[in-house]
């Protein structure tokens, strides 16, 4: 067996050593510094010699974690610009007002965050007067990504400004009225302010990643130079934890994305306790981050730790700081300078000598108060490091005291994310710690008082001079006066009205085509934003691939290995296609830069995100509600759509439920095309309705989802007669009727109107066809290209009723006067169909595919969900015989005669 203490190969033994004397003489050293001044010494001027090679360009691993220490020395930091002194009183003005805001607000139940923005005050007040750059200026200013929690500190700033009175403080949370503030970034109730939603944990740095590199995406196809733009990201070390925060940490990497900061704000708690109660945050972060290849700025402790490190002759305390896990950290700063001296000092004789050089007042204030991220100069100094480093994004780990400034009774307890406010006299020991002109009769009943130095206050003209300097107010979104796109040439669309004749063509491809033809559009081709997850050739997009390109900020460094086919791989610096590999999350945020850049940059984009249906809704639907939030627009197609349509996948392949979830979302337009030319005709009205002349009162700001299917069928003309595109766009028409289909039923026929959706139409037409003939029942058939769109219209009709107002739903129009009940069906679970079921005067009922998916053949498939042709027939005649325009016993001979 192999002896677990023996010195094992490393792959340094499988390269040949042209000098084995000298590298035992290295080896030689080290074990001399170890044996002689201590494994300590040993490490030191192991790292030391690492840095060193890194510096001068020499290839080696890098260097995952460096010392519990300031990244930056005291020594390097550049001087703090303008007044530091004004500076000091502006934070101390939104300290204030945002906790009072929440404390105000908790009398009224609605609850709030005091403790975040607390220890992050300093964060975003260095930013605001000395790097965010606003939409004013030249460019389109820099896009911030605040953290949500965080959300009352920049309302008190908004305040300060101008931009938000005492009234927008006092209905923080309570919007209902009409003048009130949303808990957190919310760009759909405060479109004026948020631009990016932030407070689904783990969205926003996923989201920052993919907005730095549309920067980058929007530059390099000359849509617009957006090169000087900067992307900050306000994170938590707690928020961290998300799969999303670092699913694509590599990404920025890899593309050299400089224009990206992330600036997380280490205060060592989450929501209920410590972040990593035995371990080190910080040096965890460290490590994944330098692992993945960015810059990394640790700013971890402020001005009153100098005096300590320069007592630190042995290392002593730089060792100390890094063993001690974070939960250790935040006792010290709850307790006294004995305790301190005693758990933190008396560990090592050289840290109880050092300890007696202290004053118990400078152990405190080290250890209960200073923090890099509480100071405007070790802040600035990250800051100005991230933007001026190049070639990677960079992540700034700035330690904090969270509640910092609120008292003992907030800051660094457990609990102080779920504590809403303070009392009368935390308040006065808050207002003399921060030196605010407020005084004790501005306490009226009790109630804490707004502060606000004045209008023409030195403090709101310095803020008002810094922002003017930097662009304009921030955070901030724009809405620009875009003129309306121009509508693609007709001829696209009304390829599709004549049909596929004898070829049977799936939706898919038929979305693909018109695609196709819209990126050779000359007015608006160049604004398509086609974003796939590695599935291109699933989807038959390959033949984009010369055409358009791929993007890749490096080009094409290599020779394809299809380089001879006519639709090889090329990939280009201004590639339209964005390829995203295995990554739905990704994908997703490709789709939410490119759809609100109308905003973001003043540049209207058409995104289109064709995806595994199945692997859309369910797995990334928190982001289609960020993408909601957010106001985009864009085109979401859920492709290989439907439960039984993907044959021999599987249940995690087989989508019976995407358009359940798209319907809970308010600003999805859902529809589910049967025909080529209905996809043309939604696409058209989506173009229109987003990018064109809007209707009055016709909201905007919406993305429309259409599943499209991966099965061969014929493509029907369209058919003639007035109100067909109407009805496509409403939600339903009769496609033909029984007598229009050829079928020549008597004319006492009982009578059945089926209604289907995407490829299910295909089952009823041909049940439509077997009751005829096998029957003698007439049926009907009609497109229901968006069950979620009559019900929603449904509903609007409803609450005009309450208002008073005399209105019939579409769906009740549509049907007025069709003999005989109703039967509807889909490729999905039937909670799709009967979203209408309570608006429909004739007798209804549904099929659909109901649970788990399975591996077989289509037929099979359907024939086990009871949704194919066969099993409406015996629906539809088990319906007519409940009202006696059958025999009973048609049903059971039906049963038989088919097998079910």
């Amino acid at each position: 067996m192999t002896d677990p203490n023996a010195i094992q190969p490393s792959a340094l033994d499988q390269l040949p050593d042209r000098d084995p004397e000298e590298t035992a003489e290295w080896q030689a050293s080290l074990d001399a510094v170890a044996q002689q001044a201590g494994p300590h010494r040993a490490a030191y001027l192991m790292r030391r010699t690492l840095e060193r090679a890194e510096a001068g360009g020499i290839a080696l691993p890098k260097l995952l974690e460096t010392d519990y220490v300031n990244t930056i020395p005291t020594s390097a930091e550049p001087g703090l610009p303008g007044d530091p002194e004004m500076e000091a009183r502006i934070t101390a003005w939104n300290r204030w007002n945002a906790a009072a805001m929440v404390t105000r607000g908790s009398k009224h139940g609605v609850g709030g965050h005091i403790a975040t923005f607390a220890s992050a005050a300093w964060l975003y007040e260095t930013g605001f007067n000395h790097f965010f750059k606003g939409k004013e200026g030249d460019g389109s200013g820099d896009q911030l990504y605040i953290q949500g929690h965080a959300s009352p500190g920049i309302y008190a700033r908004a305040f300060l400004d101008g931009r938000l009175t005492e009234a927008h403080l006092d209905n923080f949370r309570q919007e209902a009225g009409g003048n009130g503030l949303p808990s957190y970034p919310h760009p759909r109730r405060l479109p004026w302010l948020w631009e990016f939603p932030t407070v689904s944990m783990g969205l926003g740095p996923l989201s920052a990643i993919y907005q730095a590199r549309f920067n980058r995406y929007l530059t390099n196809r000359g849509i617009k130079d957006v090169s000087a733009s900067h992307v900050w990201a306000f994170l938590g070390d707690g928020e961290m934890d998300e799969p999303e925060s670092t699913a694509a940490l590599a990404l920025a990497s890899r593309e050299g994305l400089d224009n990206l900061t992330f600036v997380i704000n280490c205060n060592l708690q989450r929501l209920d306790g410590p972040v990593r109660a035995n371990f080190k945050i910080v040096q965890e972060l460290e490590a994944q981050f330098r692992g993945a290849g960015w810059n990394v700025v640790k700013t971890l402790w402020g001005s009153a730790w100098d005096e300590l490190f320069a007592l630190d002759t042995t290392g002593a305390l730089v060792r100390r700081l890094r063993e001690v896990p974070d939960a250790q950290v935040q006792t010290y700063q709850t307790r006294d300078a004995a305790y301190i001296r005693q758990d933190f000092f008396g560990t090592d004789p050289a840290l109880v000598e050092l300890a007696k050089l202290l004053s118990d007042d400078k152990i405190l204030e080290c250890f209960h108060l200073s923090r890099g991220g509480h100071e405007a100069r070790k802040v600035y100094a990250a800051y100005k490091a991230a933007v001026e480093h190049k070639g990677a994004p960079t992540v700034i780990l700035a330690q904090t005291v969270k509640g910092h400034t609120l008292g003992d009774g907030f800051a660094s307890k457990n609990a102080n994310h779920q504590m809403k406010k303070l009392t009368v006299d935390e308040f006065r020991t808050m207002r003399d710690l921060l030196e605010l002109p407020i005084s004790d009769s501005q306490f009226v009943d009790g109630v804490v008082p707004y502060g606000h130095p004045g209008a023409d206050s030195p403090e709101v003209r310095y803020l008002q001079e810094r922002r003017a300097a930097l662009g304009g107010p921030a955070p901030a979104r724009r809405t620009h006066a875009l003129a309306p796109l121009p509508a693609p040439a007709e001829k696209a669309f009304a390829s599709f009205d004549k049909g596929s004749g004898s070829q049977n063509v799936a939706t898919t491809m038929a979305f693909v085509r018109l695609v196709k033809d819209l990126v050779r559009d000359k007015e608006t081709g160049r604004r398509w934003v086609p974003i796939v997850p590695d599935e291109a050739r699933t989807f038959g997009m390959e033949s984009l691939f010369p055409s358009l390109g791929i993007y890749s900020p490096k080009g094409q460094t290599y020779e394809p290995v299809d380089r001879d086919q006519l639709m090889y791989y090329k990939e280009a610096k201004n590639g339209q296609i964005l390829n995203e590999g295995i990554t739905e999350a990704g994908s997703m945020a490709d789709f939410i830069a490119a759809s609100s850049a109308y905003a973001t940059h003043g540049e209207a984009m058409i995104p289109f995100y064709i995806f595994y249906s199945m692997f859309g809704w369910q797995r990334t639907a928190d982001q289609m509600w960020q993408l909601g939030d957010q106001l985009g627009r864009g085109f979401l197609v859920g492709a290989t759509a439907g439960r039984t349509t993907l044959t021999g996948e599987g249940l995690q392949h087989a989508d019976g439920h995407s358009p359940v979830i798209a319907a809970t979302n308010p600003a999805a337009l859902s529809y589910d095309p049967a025909f080529a030319y209905e996809i043309a005709v939604i696409v058209r009205e989506g173009l229109r309705r987003m990018y064109g002349e809007a209707k009055p009162g016709e909201d905007q700001n919406v993305f429309y989802y259409l599943t499209v299917y991966n099965e061969p069928l014929p493509q029907p003309a369209k058919p003639q007669g007035l109100g067909i595109d109407e009805g496509v766009v409403k939600g339903l028409y009769r496609f033909n009727t029984a007598e229009s289909a050829g079928l020549s039923p008597a004319a006492n026929a009982a009578r059945i109107q089926l209604l289907g959706s995407g490829t299910a139409i295909h089952w009823a037409l041909d049940a439509q066809k077997l009751l005829a003939e096998e029957w003698g029942v007439a049926a009907d058939v009609w497109s229901a290209t968006s069950w979620t769109e009559l019900r929603r219209d449904a509903m609007e009709a409803d609450a005009a009723l309450l208002r008073g107002e005399e209105r019939v739903p579409y769906v009740r129009q549509a049907l007025q006067g069709a003999e005989g009940p109703v039967l509807a069906v889909s490729d999905y679970m039937r909670q799709v169909p009967d979203q209408i079921a309570q608006w429909v005067e004739q007798d209804y009922s549904s099929l659909g595919a109901d649970g788990f998916g399975l591996s077989d053949t289509r037929d099979a498939a359907r024939r086990h969900f009871g949704v194919d042709a066969e099993s409406i027939v015996v629906a539809a005649l088990a319906q007519l015989a409940r009202r006696g325009e059958v025999k009973a016993t048609a049903v059971k001979e039906a049963r038989e005669k088919y097998g079910l």
